[in-house]
């Protein structure tokens, strides 16, 4: 189980450098909007995986540990978010900072939410 995490968490990883950065530069570069869209979506698929796990769905334990430890672990980032919040305050942007740990906590929690009743519909077919 080991190395599915360290894979999933591999992936997720990538799967960061690319979207992140492709997001920041579509939106761009005054607001973290790349590092939003990850905890977001991350979020999403965590709560998914949750409520199957909590179903008892079909997805094995090999399967949430590298997807939800693994991929989620990887793919999410809380360090990158604190750093830019501190760096946004820093910068002066009090507005800007607030914004952005509102959204994210906001967001992310309904994205979390969103996930586990997606997951109950999947799993009610």
């Amino acid at each position: 189980m080991i190395w599915l995490v360290a894979l999933g968490g591999a992936l997720g990883s990538v799967c960061r450098f690319l979207v992140g950065p492709a997001i920041q530069r579509a939106f761009g570069f005054t607001f973290p909007f790349g590092t939003l869209f990850i905890n977001v979506v991350g979020s999403f698929i965590l709560g998914v995986v949750a409520e199957i796990a909590i179903e008892g769905g079909p997805l094995s334990p090999n399967g949430r540990a590298f997807i939800g430890i693994g991929f989620c672990g990887g793919f999410t980032t809380f360090s990158a978010f604190s750093l830019e919040t501190v760096a946004l305050f820093e910068g002066g942007q009090v507005g800007r900072a607030s914004a952005y740990v509102m959204a994210s906590v906001m967001l992310s929690v309904t994205a979390a939410l969103l996930g586990l009743i997606a997951a109950r519909q999947l799993l009610a077919r």
